[in-house]
């Protein structure tokens, strides 16, 4: 059962819970359940390493975002004009 939860978290990319699932274990019993489960293992970390770039990347892409925007701001006055 556990093995299928890692399954589904991986397919659905979901790091909440493959964290609920990393912290709760089981014993497996036999080789294949340990194999299947290393395996899974290994993709789940390809998984969280490959979210953790695109969110990067997608952190830089906001940044510049706001940079040109910000560039594009035209500076006006804070003060209260009452000349006019």
């Amino acid at each position: 059962m556990w093995l299928t939860k890692l399954k589904i978290a991986i397919i659905e990319k979901n790091p909440d819970g493959l964290n609920k699932l990393l912290s709760d274990i089981p014993h497996l019993e036999s080789q294949k359940e340990i194999e299947e489960a290393v395996y899974l293992l290994r993709e789940a970390t390809l998984m969280m390493h490959t979210l953790k770039d695109q969110t990067q990347e997608s952190m830089k892409q906001i940044k510049k975002n706001l940079d040109f925007l910000r560039s594009m701001d035209i500076p006006t006055s804070k003060k209260f004009d009452t000349r006019s």
